[in-house]
């Protein structure tokens, strides 16, 4: 298409724009205040009275179900919650248990032995109604008061041993052996023992007070906000992601009350709970307790805690609609006005993209919803540490313009892998193709896909199932119309909507905190929520020398082995063009990085001043679409729940293009005996269709599991089947003595031990790539050497510009 044949679309696009805009300014008019009452619902229900005599000294819970331990008896709560049990022990003797604890679905007691030593045992359910009974060795020293907690799949148990604080800790998988673990600094007897958010919470006792301790292995212990009162023994427990939960008794009364990991903030709940409580344990989503009644008797009580939806309102959906009719329209727009029997239209625009238009893109597609929702969830969590990624990788992006993009754009590709063959040997370029197929496919569209999707669903009345299938076929449908003329101008315009929602969101949290931007960066530097470079050189952590390491191999290196960002570059109309898309790509970069960081840490802030707005029972990736859906004004929340799918859909439009780019081209056409440009294209569209609901499929799986970061599993899943082909560019573009078995030996072997480093925790995730990368490198070498130099000329492949 000729470039006066874009213009309407680009003109269109600038409309859409600007609708958004007046829209947005009209809607923020009357902005009302945040609100203060607490978003977390508890509904409260009475359970089952005890059998007749049953004497309780012990409420705990095991498989989710509370139990109740009473001399040598016990009793277990039905599964369906109508009536109490009665439990045998395993060896018909039963044990005189002093203490008892777990994490709600494994139990572990210490027991009496026959002598004055204690020993501690894991308690299982078999059949109906009995408790197995596992002995692990005796503790080194015996404890009184013994706390249990379980962090990972290690065992801890704090007491006082001694007269002195002591902490043993043994791992469940594997021999059991007990080591020393750092005491807490006061030696006052421990209260609770909790795992959450990756580190464990002790809480102290006292008459007045109660200290509240934090203990992580890179931080060892460190004093937290203290209980607003008095905790009550039994009923502390740990909650969704985040959050801690008990009973607490102080001047009001007894309340539940909230502790949240992150912002180290405590928020009461709206339930009130009599001053008569004698036992609690944990139980679902919340708590169930003892208390006396009238007439004496114990009677047991819950309170659960219920997420609510907030409904979008019809300016919300007119809003969203509009976006994915315009999204639509464009599609429809490029489908009309192609002809759709050339596949250099189809694949690459017809090489005559504006290289502005395409260093949008390239950041559109980079930044997806994982930067939109994942990203400010981990700056939430921790801080900007991810952002030296951004910073490192401008300069490698530099790189990359002036050296590797015009060598490849003067090849003359649509598929990058299309070199692989040219250098090498086409059985390379196939392997490498299919390996960046199941990445794609596999480790980014469906996250992709199902992170949005999970976030919104957990908070409006939008299913998992209809956000994912509204996604993926609006996104379908545009991008096999439209092909990649309709990808990059449909990027276009999402870059602005995202952004554009992104800075209101952090605009619109200082303008309401009440000290305004002060109080925001105040707030933030004095949690160090946006301490950014880490210059250790611990290789368990996301460090400077991680990201270098990380950029050299993956940016700098092997830039070309992702074929969705070179796609763009390849549709630009010159070497040049296309050397400038890569630098427009990079202006962009590092204050998009800081707009997603800052909205993440414009959450922190604006929670821990009101803690009472969480919602214990969401994952930490729902923090920003919670923000959206509660605190937002109609219409504003629909412009960036569209935001939300431009992100996602921005990034899926340019994967099913690119995988149905490699399909055609890579496999289709070197396969087939009778392909033409018609029918090369008829088949891309047909892919297209055919990857994004394999992409719909996947994400409806990932749905069936509870997944912490899926910015994490996204690093993981890329470091693991990325890296492997990746390092086959270098060896191509800077060796000239590399050869096709080699880099075959090598790309098999990197995806080998990265599996296997990845097996074994060796470093952290962000590793993986730049590792495997590097394995490829210096095996696909070595076993190079193995084989005779490539004969063929290499000129115009290599950085060197007299080779043949």
């Amino acid at each position: 298409m000729s470039r006066t044949a874009v213009l309407p679309a680009s003109q269109g696009a600038s409309g859409f724009l600007r609708s958004l805009f007046c829209l947005l300014l009209l809607l923020c008019a009357g902005i009302p205040g945040l609100r203060a009452e607490s978003l977390a619902s508890v509904e409260r229900g009475a359970l089952p009275a005890l059998p007749a005599g049953a004497s309780v000294q012990m409420l705990r819970s095991i498989d989710d179900r509370p139990i109740a331990l009473g001399g040598e008896r016990a009793w277990i709560l039905s599964a369906d919650g109508r009536q109490w049990q009665a439990l045998s022990w395993q060896g018909g003797t039963p044990p005189r248990v002093l203490d008892a604890g777990g994490d709600g679905r494994r139990l572990f007691v210490l027991v009496a032995g026959a002598s004055a030593s204690a020993r501690i045992e894991q308690l299982r359910l078999t059949g109906e109604n009995t408790l197995a009974r596992q002995p692990f060795p005796a503790l080194p020293q015996a404890l009184t008061g013994a706390r249990f907690a379980i962090l990972g799949d290690v065992l801890y148990v704090a007491g006082i041993g001694d007269t002195a604080p002591r902490l043993w800790r043994t791992p469940l998988t594997g021999p059991a052996a007990w080591t020393d673990g750092p005491a807490w600094p006061q030696g006052a007897p421990v209260g609770e023992l909790l795992a959450q958010t990756n580190a464990l919470y002790l809480v102290g006792t006292g008459d007045t007070s109660q200290p509240l301790w934090r203990w992580s292995a890179d931080r060892g212990w460190e004093a937290k906000p203290p209980v607003p009162g008095l905790h009550l023994p039994g009923s502390a427990r740990a909650l969704g992601q985040a959050h801690l939960l008990m009973l607490v008794r102080n001047a009001s009364g007894t309340r539940l009350m909230t502790y949240h990991t992150i912002t180290s903030a405590w928020a009461t709940l709206p339930t009130e709970v009599g001053d008569n409580v004698l036992l609690a344990t944990g139980w679902r989503n919340g708590l169930v307790w003892t208390a006396r009644d009238g007439q004496g008797n114990q009677a047991l009580q819950s309170a659960q805690l219920t997420s609510g939806k907030h409904l979008l309102k019809w300016m919300d959906w007119l809003v969203i609609i509009v976006y994915l009719a315009s999204m639509i329209g464009i599609g429809m727009y490029f489908y009309l006005k192609e002809k759709r029997n050339s596949t250099s239209d189809f694949f690459v625009g017809g090489r005559s993209i504006p290289f502005w238009a395409a260093g949008v893109s390239l950041y559109a597609t980079n930044t997806s919803s994982i930067s939109f929702i994942a990203i400010p969830a981990k700056a939430f969590e921790t801080n900007w540490q991810y952002m030296t990624n951004n910073l490192i990788a401008v300069l490698g992006l530099m790189f990359v313009a002036v050296w590797i993009v015009p060598l490849l754009r003067r090849l003359d590709l649509m598929s990058v892998f299309s070199y692989l063959e040219t250098r090498f040997h086409p059985a390379i370029r196939m392997l490498a193709s299919a390996l960046c197929i199941a990445m794609q496919v596999g480790a980014r569209m469906s996250v992709i896909l199902f992170l949005p999707a999970l976030a919104i669903a957990t908070i409006t009345g939008i299913s998992v199932v209809w956000s994912v299938i509204l996604m993926g076929v609006f996104t379908i449908i545009y991008t096999a119309m439209g092909g990649m003329k309709a990808v990059i101008w449909t990027d276009f315009v999402q870059v602005f909507v995202k952004m554009g929602g992104a800075m209101f969101a952090i605009g619109f949290i200082i303008w309401h905190l009440k000290g305004g931007a002060p109080e925001f960066f105040s707030t933030a530097m004095a949690e160090q929520k946006m301490h950014t470079l880490d210059f250790s050189f611990d290789l368990t952590k996301a460090t400077v020398w991680g990201f270098i390491f990380l950029v050299i191999f993956d940016v700098v290196l092997t830039f070309p082995k992702d074929q969705v960002l070179m796609q763009r570059t390849l549709s630009t109309k010159s070497d040049k063009e296309a050397g400038r898309s890569i630098w427009a790509f990079a202006a962009i970069m590092i204050p998009g990085g800081f707009i997603f960081y800052g909205i993440g840490t414009a959450l922190f802030v604006y929670y821990k001043n009101n803690p009472e707005r969480l919602n214990p029972l969401l994952p930490i990736d729902a923090t920003f679409p919670l923000f959206i859906a509660a605190e937002l004004p109609p219409g504003v929340t629909g412009l960036i729940i569209a935001g939300i799918f431009a992100a996602a859909m921005a990034t899926l439009s340019s994967i099913m293009n690119s995988v149905a780019t490699l399909i055609s081209v890579d496999f289709y056409e070197k396969l087939s005996k009778k392909a033409d440009q018609k029918k090369s294209v008829l088949f891309a569209e047909v892919t297209t269709v055919m990857v994004g609901l394999v992409g719909i499929g996947l994400a409806l799986l990932l749905s069936r599991y509870d997944i912490h970061s899926l910015f994490d599993i996204s690093i993981e899943l890329a470091g693991l089947l990325g890296g492997g082909f990746a390092g086959a560019y270098t060896l191509g573009m800077f060796t000239r003595r590399a050869n096709s078995p080699g880099v075959a030996i090598g790309i098999g072997s990197s995806i080998v031990l990265t599996f296997l480093a990845w097996s074994t925790d060796l470093v952290h995730p962000y590793f993986y790539l730049a590792i495997s990368i590097l394995l490829c490198i210096v095996i696909g070498y070595l076993a190079s050497l193995l084989f005779p130099a490539p004969r063929r000329s290499l000129k115009g492949l290599t950085i060197y510009r007299d080779a043949d």
